[in-house]
């Protein structure tokens, strides 16, 4: 593993589940790894960063970023991490997003779009591992901004974060689901009506 760390990282995506915490099955993922250097009095000390994505697969996900001396001593910590600093996210049916969304963290930026069954996971290396944390099947998503893996990683989830369902947008207006949604549909049948009597 120390080789393919110091080959560039390409020991990436990998994936482990874990249940440790009795109920909660978390699937973890290793984006990437990198190999970084101290220079000291003595010449160079190298240690290991590690990139790693979390999640249950039904709607709760979260990442984080570890380092020491030995590459799995930096995953262990990249995923402590991210175990810690996990989110909920409102998925439609169980298999996409709500809506479309943009995210963006620094130079990283990503729009996500909802799709209809059957698409499949359609996005790039690190943007992939936390949609396969999650739990998302049908998405489709564009990175436009910088391709480092942790500004990807933060831009996904600066958008993951935007995502609402109508249940929480309706609560938060004071209305109900059905107003917001029948809304959409009333105003297309009403098009046609209007066009009748004219």
């Amino acid at each position: 593993m120390a080789r393919e760390a110091r080959e560039g990282g390409r020991g990436r995506d990998r994936d482990r589940s874990h249940d440790r915490d009795g109920g909660d099955d978390i699937i973890d993922k290793l984006v990437t790894i990198n190999r970084v250097a101290k220079v000291v009095k003595g010449g160079r000390r190298f240690a290991f960063a590690a990139l790693v994505v979390v999640g249950d697969q039904k709607g709760r996900v979260g990442y984080g970023a570890g380092k020491a001396r030995e590459v799995p001593e930096a995953i262990r910590k990249a995923t402590e991490r991210a175990k810690r600093a996990m989110i909920r996210v409102p998925m439609k049916e169980g298999r996409t997003l709500h809506h479309d969304v943009e995210g963006h963290f620094g130079a990283g930026s990503v729009v996500l779009r909802s799709a209809s069954a059957g698409t499949g996971i359609i996005a790039g290396g690190p943007m992939r591992a936390v949609f396969e944390t999650l739990g998302i099947g049908d998405v489709v998503a564009k990175s436009l901004g910088s391709r480092n893996p942790h500004n990807m990683v933060k831009a996904t989830f600066a958008a993951l974060q935007k995502c609402a369902s109508p249940r929480s947008v309706a609560s938060r207006r004071g209305k109900k689901v059905s107003d917001l949604l029948g809304r959409r549909d009333g105003g297309q049948a009403a098009a046609p009506e209007a066009a009748a009597d004219a």
